[in-house]
């Protein structure tokens, strides 16, 4: 019997254990899994929409937690790990308890950066009663038992984290301002056109954004005995609550402190094994192959199943990720991908773009040598779907080019009638769903979206194939069957 260790049961480490079972079906690992969670495997994704009121927290669940019984996995959570025994293989909890490992998983994914902003921590290093994180479904209860005392609150990042906890609390009658202190939002992602509109959409779903500032003291002493932030500028803002959504950093120090090799995360290979000891691995968000280290939960999952793969003697090799980010808020439809901010006039390159800032949309796709290598689309382009499957597959653009961004212009290549969407177009990213899988799904008697989900795990990742998903069992349901 070999036995496999995890560290960390969020959505890389509960997906690893899925893929090791279903490729373990003589059940020659024995599995334990320890998180430093006391809640179940949830969709980190979705904690914006548990924010808004939209979802409740049985509603994310990934895992169920008999599940865990069933494919005789042991679970254990609340459990945290203090340190990796490389000698004896074998990791220490903070109780004191010793457990043995084969091979050791690392999913510790990553922890909320806090800025050394006056008054965020107490003297105790603490944070302080009125300021939170937003990273976990802890983060997010905690913030929703404050809601009836909260007025004003103050989001401090203005990247994908920061608004979905802002649009979520806006959404629940809270005054929200947003203080980022670059040029834009989601800088990383969009262009400055691209971060203006998304600014003026926010602004009119009830979210204030403040850009090119700098909180510098949280403190007491407000109007009417409240609290607030003080900026680099002398702005006063009120805040009843301060949430930090500053980004976030890997959490690496079991490993360092166990003396493997780590950059910016633990560095691995293409069998996400460290480069140091052959007995442990690393995926998600703690994981660093190639130098780069990917935060969303697509890569993690294309991780664990190469991992996953690579313990049971198969042949599967990472190779990097496409990524697409989707920034997940109410009434925000948002994709972007690849390169985006680029010298428009460069000769190498096409850049198709259409804005309608009054109407929430912005539109812009970046074409080099006939092929998509970057886009931006707000505002639920119905391209969208076209967009994303040119730039996963690296295929070539159609010769129209308005096909991308106009819906209904001819030669429109991967936008087609859902019917006749072929079976090997990928429909869910973040699982790899093809159509075929999921007309196989129909085929054997899924008649929702719901039943299609729980076959496939097509929409358990981002959420953002739902209507493409349920756009193919409408094709199928009106498909003549032949006699």
């Amino acid at each position: 019997m070999t036995r496999v260790v995890v560290v960390g049961h969020g959505m890389a480490g509960a997906r690893f254990v899925q893929e090791l079972r279903a490729r373990d079906l003589s059940r020659r690992f024995e599995v334990t899994v320890l998180g430093a969670e006391q809640e179940a495997a949830y969709n980190r994704v979705l904690l914006s929409s548990v924010l808004a009121g939209s979802l409740t927290p049985a509603e994310i669940e990934t895992v169920p937690s008999a599940w865990y019984a069933a494919e005789d996995v042991e679970l254990r959570t609340g459990v945290e790990v203090a340190a990796i025994d490389r000698r004896h293989r074998r990791v220490l909890t903070t109780a004191g308890e010793h457990v043995p490992y084969d091979h050791l998983v690392l999913a510790t994914g990553s922890r909320p950066w806090v800025p050394p902003i006056d008054g965020l921590v107490g003297d105790d290093g603490e944070l302080d009663r009125d300021v939170v994180v937003f990273r976990t479904l802890g983060d997010c209860r905690t913030m929703l038992s404050r809601l009836d005392r909260v007025r004003y609150a103050v989001v401090l990042g203005g990247g994908l984290l920061g608004l979905e906890a802002a649009r979520g609390l806006a959404g629940r009658g809270v005054d929200v301002e947003v203080v980022h202190p670059a040029d834009r939002l989601m800088e990383r992602q969009l262009d400055l056109d691209a971060g203006r509109v998304l600014a003026r959409t926010l602004r009119e779903l009830g979210v204030r954004v403040r850009l090119n500032a700098q909180a510098v003291r949280f403190t007491d002493g407000w109007g009417g005995g409240g609290r607030g932030l003080r900026l680099d500028d002398g702005t006063r803002l009120p805040a009843d609550l301060v949430v930090v959504a500053c980004g976030v950093r890997p959490n690496t120090g079991l490993a360092a402190a166990a003396r493997l090799e780590v950059g910016r995360a633990i560095v691995v290979d293409d069998t996400m094994t460290s480069v140091t000891d052959p007995a442990i691995h690393a995926i998600g968000e703690c994981a660093q192959y190639d130098g780069q280290v990917y935060g969303l939960v697509a890569p993690a999952w294309e991780q664990a199943a190469v991992l996953a793969d690579a313990l049971t003697g198969g042949s599967a090799r990472y190779g990097g990720s496409a990524v697409v980010t989707r920034l997940k808020a109410a009434d925000v439809d948002l994709a972007a991908m690849g390169e985006t901010d680029v010298d428009e006039f460069a000769d190498d390159l096409e850049v198709l773009r259409f804005a309608d800032p009054a109407r929430g949309t912005y539109q812009k796709v970046v074409i080099r040598d006939d092929r998509v290598t970057g886009a931006i689309m707000l505002g639920g382009p119905e391209t969208v779907g076209t967009v994303t499957q040119l730039f996963d597959r690296a295929a070539p653009v159609p010769a129209d080019r308005r096909a991308l961004i106009f819906p209904g212009v001819v030669d429109a290549g991967a936008a087609l009638d859902p019917a006749d969407v072929p079976d090997d177009h990928t429909v869910c990213r973040c699982n790899g769903v093809t159509a075929g899988r999921i007309r196989a799904a129909c085929e054997a008697g899924a008649d929702t979206v719901t039943d299609v989900a729980a076959t496939t795990r097509a929409t358990t990742g981002c959420g953002g194939c739902r209507s493409d998903v349920a756009a193919l069992l409408a094709s199928r349901s009106t498909v003549e069957v032949p006699a």
